[in-house]
Formats: structure tokens, sequence, C-alpha cells
């Protein structure tokens, strides 16, 4: 893949960045190209999304404009395509080399981020692109959303105030689903959750049938496999993924994103009778930015800073935002 970017001419156009741990430096895994030099890998690839598909595929209150998608996602599928591709030549030489004929597995895909960097748009856009690729793959996507235990089980446990942390999802039951659809079962259902009554819908499922690529998006999955009280370690979800991006910004940026898109709520889903946070519709904008604000120190901020930024660096594309919610710069694992 960096043979590509020096017969584009490109590494001229490496941004660097020693101050990260994970920064683009000599000794950096990644290698970080500002936007304009990630753009120019577009070429050859569809566009396919148009302004009216495009407000469909966008988060509530998500900036992404068909500018970004032609800067940012086109790019990015292309890369994903070159990746797919090259899995399906190791398959085919690995079946020949072990003298197999076994179905070659779904190529799974992590999308990873906080709570309103975007990242759900960003899933949107990747399915809906790869989906239109000249070979057509059929692509699923599974939010782990679904995963969260429910409401009444996260009560039993003391843990309805921390919604979104990596204790709050059945970590095996996700682990168990994305195997059973990487092994190719026929059909592999997923639980359903709903942002409006805050809660799993126990008669609703999501049914995944033998994707060639399937897109798994939340706030932690890219986390590391958990240490036994023997000291060994078990399979992460993240063992199971071809690929993986994850969103960034800066906290501040994503904290105003998250007060911005909570007054926006407040004026529309909030105020649906059945939303479980109907009681924020009358809040005055004093009191929602307030209310906004201490959700946010108390769960999503502490949540990004413990849990989810320190997973940035096992992704294999970083997606970093500016405070206008556009993609500066993207880093790719070297290979």
């Amino acid at each position: 893949m960096l043979c590509t970017l020096v017969q584009n001419g490109l590494m001229s156009e490496v941004a660097t960045d020693r101050s990260s741990p994970t920064g683009s430096g000599a000794t950096s895994p990644f290698v970080q190209l500002r936007r304009e030099a990630w753009a120019r890998l577009a070429y050859s690839t569809p566009m396919t999304v148009d302004e009216q598909t495009l407000a469909e595929l966008r988060g509530k209150g998500d900036p992404t404009s068909l500018t970004d998608v032609v800067e940012v996602y086109l790019p990015l599928t292309r890369l994903i395509s070159k990746y797919v591709e090259h899995t399906g030549d190791l398959y085919t030489a690995s079946n020949k080399f072990l003298g197999l004929s076994v179905r070659r597995t779904p190529f799974v895909i992590g999308i990873a981020g906080s709570v309103a960097v975007g990242k759900s748009t960003t899933a949107r856009l990747l399915r809906q692109l790869l989906a239109d690729l000249p070979q057509h793959p059929r692509v699923s996507l599974v939010t782990t959303d679904g995963f969260l235990y429910p409401n009444d089980e996260l009560e039993r446990r003391g843990l309805l105030h921390r919604k979104g942390f990596p204790e709050s999802y059945d970590r095996r039951a996700l682990q168990r689903f994305v195997v059973d659809v990487k092994s190719g079962l026929p059909q592999v259902s997923a639980p359903v959750y709903s942002h409006l009554v805050y809660n799993i819908l126990p008669d609703e499922k999501v049914v995944v049938e033998q994707p060639d690529i399937l897109i798994v998006e939340g706030l932690n999955v890219l986390q590391p496999a958990g240490i036994r009280s023997d000291g060994t370690s078990g399979l992460a979800l993240s063992d199971f993924f071809d690929f993986s991006v994850y969103v960034d910004a800066a906290v501040e940026d994503i904290r105003q994103w998250y007060i911005d898109r909570f007054l926006m709520l407040r004026q529309t889903a909030f105020r649906n009778p059945s939303s479980y946070f109907r009681r924020y519709a009358e809040l005055t904008a004093e009191e929602a930015v307030e209310e906004a604000t201490g959700i946010w120190s108390r769960i999503n901020g502490p949540n990004l800073v413990n849990n989810i930024a320190p997973t940035r660096g096992r992704a294999t594309a970083i997606l970093r935002k500016g405070a206008d919610h556009g993609v500066e710069w993207v880093r790719i694992r070297k290979l």
C-alpha cells in the first residue's frame, strides 16, 4: 500500500506528528496524509452518493458534505476495496496450498469512536459506497448498541448510569455474533436497540445473511481482550476484524458537538411522547446546556478518555476531524 503512495508522488506530502505515540514519525506504525494528499487517492472510485442519499445517511446534526464524501470517504472506500481484494487473493492461495475448498469468510470492518464524533455517519457512508463498487458486494451493518444489556439488567448490576461503558455490553454475545458471521453461518441475528425508548426492543432482531462485508460500528469495538485472574487473556472482538477505522477529534470539540446535538434533539426527538428523554424537551436552552454538560462530564467524557480513546492506536485507519467536523488528516497503519 505504501508503494502505491510513492508511485502517486504523495509520500513527500506526508505530515509529521512526533508529539503522539501513534504519530507519523520515523518510529510510528502509521503514515499520515493531509487531507489534500489523501483526496487525490479517490480517482477511479465511483461516486454514487447524491445530496438526497447523503441526507438519509447523515446522523442528526452531522454536517458531512458531498465534498467530504469525495475527498475523505471515496479514498477510504478505495483503500478498503484493495484490502478486500488482496484478502481474497490470500484466501485463494491458502485454499490451494492447504488443499481446501471452504467458502470465503466475510470481510469484517470495525468502526470506533466517541459519542457524537460521527462514526455512525462514517459507517453508513462506507456501507453505501462499498455496496456500490463495480463488484456489488453484499454489505451488512450492525451497531453494537443492540448488545447493550437491557435496562432492567443494567439496573440490577448497578450499571444504568454507565451505559456505553465496556461493562454495559454483553460482550460475549457480541463476539459470538461476529464469530458466527465470520464462520459463514447462513443466518445470524442480532438484537435491536432503540434510542427513542433508550432500551433493547425484545421482539425485534436484525438478521445478517452471509454478507461479503460486515461493518460493526460502536464505541468500544477496538477494546483489547481482558486479562483473566490467571494472567491469561482471551480473544478480543477486534481479532476478527480485517480492517478498522477510528473516528477521532479533540475532546473539547466532541464535547461541544454533543451539547449541540442535545440542543437539537430537545427540539425534535425529545418531543416525541414515546421518548425516554421526553422530560428534557421542556428545559430552557440554558437548562439544556447545563444538563448536557453534566451528562458529558459524568458519562461520555470519562468513557471517551478512559476507554475509547486509548484504543485509537489499534485501528487500521484514523480519521482526524477539526472543530468544523471536517476531516483534516488521515493515518493509515503501515504494512
